[in-house]
């Protein structure tokens, strides 16, 4: 039998394409969601954190670690005529790796006639390495100030280096195409749900008034 003269009605193409679409958003969006769900946690809640970071007291905790150059690295350092900035000798990086656990290379120094200052910039937190040309006698100084801060400062990006960083963009293509796929299935469920453009409206009106009116 001939299908076409059966009297069966096919579905429209268009039924096709919005099964297919549909197939395609909910996949996409269930991947982006699983991708960056975690993340989103993370920044939902240090989202509330550093809005109230006045209220969220820290309590920074200092730890100091000392000792001393050999006098075979402190002769190699080379003479410094006006404060500069530049990495530190292999020797020394390799000394301060044993000595007190930190990776100095890749970092600059600032040198001067007296001594030499390392900052050692980490979330949460601050550390630095200071080193008496003369003497040798070096100072490792760690703080922390808890993990709040440590979280905020992922939050931010400060001072996390480039692997977080990259994270951070990886991120925000998964919670781009995980709200651009939500867009476009609220526009293909709309119909059957009339409060669907309503509150997605009041999602944008509310940001809006409240920044017109009310930040200056």
């Amino acid at each position: 039998m001939n299908p076409s003269k059966s009297g069966t009605v096919r579905p429209p193409l268009a039924t096709g394409n919005r099964s297919f679409w549909l197939k395609q958003l909910h996949q996409w969006h269930w991947i982006s969601s699983a991708i960056c769900l975690i993340g989103m946690l993370l920044f939902a809640a240090t989202g509330i954190t550093l809005n109230h970071a006045g209220r969220i007291e820290a309590s920074p905790q200092t730890s100091v670690r000392t000792g001393t150059m050999p006098p075979a690295l402190i002769e190699g350092l080379p003479r410094i005529e006006r404060d500069t900035r530049a990495p530190l000798p292999p020797a020394m990086v390799e000394w301060i790796a044993r000595e007190f656990g930190v990776t100095a290379g890749g970092r600059e120094a600032e040198w001067s006639a007296d001594d030499i200052y390392l900052p050692l910039p980490r979330p949460g937190g601050d550390a630095w390495i200071s080193i008496d040309r003369e003497t040798g006698e070096a100072r490792h100084e760690v703080t922390t100030r808890g993990w709040v801060s440590y979280l905020n400062d992922l939050h931010k990006g400060r001072n996390t280096g480039s692997a977080w960083s990259l994270f951070l963009d990886v991120f925000a293509v998964a919670c781009f195409v995980f709200c651009l796929t939500g867009l476009f299935l609220l526009h293909m469920h709309a119909g059957a749900r009339p409060a669907t453009w309503p509150m997605v409206g009041l999602g944008l009106v509310v940001p809006l008034v409240l920044a017109i009116l009310f930040i200056h």
